[in-house]
């Protein structure tokens, strides 16, 4: 699942330790999300679009032929 994660953080100019606070995750979780090694749980893309007040679709892209690949 690809993902403009990293944008939306510059555009509000928040690392990635303060967006993990801001919703409830590891720094870790988030450099996870940015480098596209981890897709977010349901509970966790509805959690960032509110974070950034946008639709998930406007963060996350999904392609499903990529989840057949795996």
């Amino acid at each position: 699942m690809e993902n403009d994660l990293k944008v939306w953080r510059a555009k509000e100019d928040i690392t990635q330790g303060e967006l993990a606070d801001a919703v409830g995750v590891s720094r870790q979780t988030i450099n996870a999300l940015e480098r596209e090694r981890y897709d977010p749980s349901l509970e966790l893309a509805f959690k960032l679009a509110r974070h950034f007040d946008c639709a998930i679709e406007d963060i996350f892209e999904y392609d499903p032929a990529d989840a057949s690949e795996k």
